[in-house]
């Protein structure tokens, strides 16, 4: 899988949060020819309720697909389960591989504070997974394991769904992306997720959710000074690269005190 291009992995929980969260993002990277990959911990199996978990799965998996390849990258799956994601080894060996086998420059995920355990854990397994892909000793007991990585990647934390954490508090950003050119883009990658208007609709009482994303990249725009834009943050933990290469390769927009 590895390759000469650039490459950049979004590592969500499930099917559909790239595209909510950073997939216009990841539409300019690939226009400056970064090869793009996603991954999810769970097939987005409970995302359904008429249904049943396997066949949803199915579904869901292929709707990853399609959107994955409008920015002619691929979508692998961890293996866990919606709601059940947990910080275990068998979990994390998995997530380290994958890292491995994309060995990419750039990372995204969940926001480590997020109204949704899922995220906050997948959040803590994609950080843990991108320090130990390049430590040769942590095996993934995967069949024709990745060999270990050559360096930590710029791993970058996504907003938090409505830019609050689980009391409902702000998640400042650090800096944005415009992604005005490529808001399009990101509308038709979410679009691809047809199967989960009933569910975003039950569950989170969110019909349009199209334009839900319209109007949450608008917000984030407004702040940023630009019509459309995504928010991160990027960890600068010890030994993790203090380079802002997402500034370097597409220009950002820097937030506001608070």
């Amino acid at each position: 899988m590895q390759n000469s291009n650039p490459t950049a992995l979004a590592f969500f929980a499930h099917p559909d949060d790239a595209e909510f969260l950073c997939a216009g993002t990841l539409a300019r990277l690939h226009a400056r020819g970064h090869t793009i990959h996603f991954a999810t911990l769970t097939a987005g199996d409970g995302g359904s309720v008429e249904l049943p978990p396997a066949e949803i799965a199915r579904l869901r998996l292929g709707e990853a697909a399609q959107a994955a390849a409008l920015l002619d990258g691929t979508h692998q799956w961890a293996g866990a389960q919606d709601l059940l994601i947990c910080y275990d080894q068998p979990t994390l060996r998995r997530v380290i591989e994958i890292v491995r086998r994309v060995n990419p420059q750039l990372v995204f995920t969940h926001a480590p504070q997020d109204y949704l355990p899922d995220h906050e854990v997948t959040s803590q397994l994609v950080r843990a997974a991108c320090f130990a892909a390049c430590v040769p000793n942590v095996l993934t007991l995967a069949e024709n394991a990745a060999p270990a990585t050559a360096h930590l990647p710029h791993l970058y934390y996504s907003d938090a769904l409505e830019g609050k954490d689980s009391f409902g508090a702000p998640v400042p950003p650090a800096f944005y992306v415009d992604i005005s050119d490529v808001l399009e883009t990101k509308a038709r990658m979410l679009a691809c997720h047809a199967s989960q208007r009933a569910w975003l609709l039950r569950q989170h009482g969110v019909d349009q959710y199209l334009q839900a994303m319209r109007d949450w990249a608008a917000q984030r725009g407004i702040e940023a000074g630009v019509a459309y834009a995504e928010a991160f943050r990027q960890h600068l933990g010890h030994a993790y690269p203090q380079t802002n290469l997402l500034t370097e390769v597409l220009g950002t927009l820097p937030a506001k005190a608070q």
